[in-house]
């Protein structure tokens, strides 16, 4: 008999999946990833699945909405490193201007506006998420829940009620 060997458990699951830049593909975004987490051993209805199904819904919207190219798709990529404890959530679209973050609104106007908050929530609710370069035209937004760290949603250990790292 051949000498045995043992194989490496996989710790690093992943899920890549093209949707059209329409509200519909959005909402079909957040569907599937919800669906590929519980198939990950992380339940529909959790606090994680449901704080990633708030980030995906977020970031596609966005995608769809301010880095729509006609004719162009948006993609989601989503992997859950075990060994790290940690998912990450990547939109990629087509337009090439990256997202302005809007800090705390100042006045009435904005504070009414029906938009404008997203890359907030998805900060307030994640462990950290920033915005790169895409192999072709555009960007990604990604963000990450380092499990470790999370502690439900809008909850990071460490972190102040602004969301900033205590020191």
């Amino acid at each position: 008999m051949p000498g045995s060997s043992a194989q490496e458990a996989v710790t690093v699951s992943g899920f890549v999946q093209r949707f059209s830049s329409t509200r519909r593909g959005a909402r079909l975004a957040r569907r599937l990833a919800t669906q590929r987490l519980d198939h990950w051993g992380l339940p529909y209805g959790s606090a994680i699945s449901d704080t990633v199904a708030l980030v995906v819904a977020e970031l596609a919207a966005n995608a769809v909405t301010h880095g729509c190219v006609p004719g162009r798709d948006f993609e989601l990529r989503l992997a859950y490193d075990r060994e790290a404890g940690v998912i990450r959530v990547a939109v990629s679209d087509t337009h090439q201007e990256w997202p302005a973050v809007t800090t705390k609104p100042s006045d009435e106007a904005a504070t009414l506006a029906d938009g404008g908050r997203g890359l907030l929530i998805v900060d307030a609710v994640t462990t950290r998420w920033g915005v790169g370069e895409r192999v072709g035209p555009g960007k990604t937004v990604w963000a990450e829940l380092d499990l470790r760290e999370w502690r439900g949603q809008g909850q990071r250990q460490g972190r102040g009620d602004d969301g900033r790292p205590v020191t």
